[in-house]
């Protein structure tokens, strides 16, 4: 095995994603070879678990106390994580605050990156924060490279799509990221407090849209779970 490979997810080749055929003494792409190239491209967006959810798992809170049906579902989804993202499949979790979206979504975000599959995680404030750094003269990457690189990883993952202060400027970003990814087909994770209208009136129709037709839509309703202090 070459030296910086890693093993084949699908047990073809040597780790180098390459397929070398002795007898003619060539060699044409393994089928891992379009991940390395992703994975590759998305190393410097953000793919880490933030620490509150890397114990997050289908047996603990606020998981079970989801409704049964809604987390077979997504776990299913978790479960052919690969042949999802192939296809090009997503999942947008709509409800209330506090009823476990973000810990559904990111057991998915962690099936993925199990499965060897590149992944971006951001909230969306965060993700608009880091776009407008592209525009200062340090910036390590230009504004069409972050795009690029946001087009290109397997699985995007956006938390809290909504809470954004709403610009024209918010609308077009948006709007490229998420139409971008359904013109090449590639599978979006995406949390929102927001039903269709009022999230359209936030983030545009074009943009819900895209995103309606990108991904199942996973209702999460209920109390929410989170600690609350109690002055009494």
């Amino acid at each position: 095995m070459s030296e910086g490979a890693s093993r084949c997810p699908h047990g073809l080749c040597d780790g180098s994603g390459f397929l070398y055929e002795e007898e003619t003494n060539t060699a044409r792409p393994c089928r891992c070879r379009a991940q390395r190239i992703s994975r590759a491209r998305a190393r410097s967006l953000s793919a880490v678990i933030p620490r509150r959810f890397r114990d997050a798992a289908w047996d603990r809170k606020p998981v079970v106390d989801i409704e049964p049906t809604t987390v077979r579902g997504v776990r299913t989804f978790a479960e052919h994580v690969g042949e999802r993202l192939d296809d090009g499949d997503g999942l947008r979790f709509t409800g209330d605050i506090g009823t476990g979206k973000t810990t559904l979504a990111m057991l998915v975000s962690k099936a993925a990156l199990e499965a060897g599959r590149s992944v971006a995680i951001y909230s969306v404030p965060r993700l608009l924060t880091t776009i407008r750094t592209t525009f200062n003269d340090d910036s390590a990457h230009s504004h069409a490279e972050l795009l690029d690189k946001l087009a290109a990883v397997d699985l995007l993952h956006l938390d809290d799509l909504g809470a954004e202060n709403s610009t024209p400027w918010v609308l077009e970003e948006l709007y490229s990221i998420v139409n971008t990814r359904y013109e090449e087909k590639r599978s979006m994770v995406v949390t929102t407090n927001l039903e269709d209208e009022a999230l359209a009136a936030q983030i545009g129709q074009r943009t819900v849209s895209r995103l309606a037709e990108m991904c199942w839509d996973v209702p999460v309703y209920g109390h929410d779970g989170r600690k609350h202090f109690d002055a009494a």
